[in-house]
């Protein structure tokens, strides 16, 4: 009777089992595949929504610049108007005396003036006696002078700024060592 306890399952019997893991198996894998399709089309959508995102970020980005740029050169020109409006005024006086001529030429001057400064274009008028700067300064001689080696001793032309940047060098002479 002992034996029979330990008797071999018959090969029909293995089968099934084996049948049974099998389709166990298979049930498990295709639970997986379909968790793992669905895992995939959830990140495709997320990917495809990211990059509209940021194509839409970008497209807002570029009309940003483009509208900084129309506007920043809008204001610019804005604020030249009142100079050209007071060149005209000058021009068409017939009969002007050099001391009328003199006086709207300083006021114009100040007003062209005011519109750069307001546009953040600042004058490069360097003292006599200032050091000179490589910068800011282009030396176009060196004199002799009774001052300092490398300090300015005459502006010919006055540099700008536009905000920290060069826009051009102020063109002066500098002290030769002596």
């Amino acid at each position: 009777m002992s034996d029979q306890l330990h008797t071999n399952p018959a090969p029909e019997e293995i089968e099934a089992a084996l049948a049974a893991n099998a389709a166990d198996e298979m049930a498990r894998l295709q639970g997986e595949l379909a968790e793992l399709q669905a895992k995939s089309a959830e990140l495709a959508d997320q990917y495809l929504r990211a990059k509209a995102e940021a194509e839409n970020a970008r497209r807002r980005a570029d009309d940003e610049i483009a509208k900084a740029r129309k506007f920043g050169i809008e204001s610019f020109a804005e604020s030249l108007l009142p100079v050209c409006d007071s060149l005209d005024a000058a021009l068409a006086i017939q009969n002007a005396t050099a001391e009328q001529l003199r006086e709207g030429s300083d006021a114009t001057l100040r007003q062209l003036l005011s519109a750069l400064e307001r546009n953040k274009v600042v004058v490069v008028n360097p003292a006599p006696g200032s050091k000179f700067d490589p910068h800011q300064h282009q030396a176009i001689s060196m004199v002799p002078a009774a001052q300092d080696a490398n300090t300015i001793v005459s502006v010919l032309q006055k540099g700008y700024l536009i905000v920290d940047r060069v826009l051009r060098p102020a063109l002066v002479t500098v002290a030769a060592p002596q």
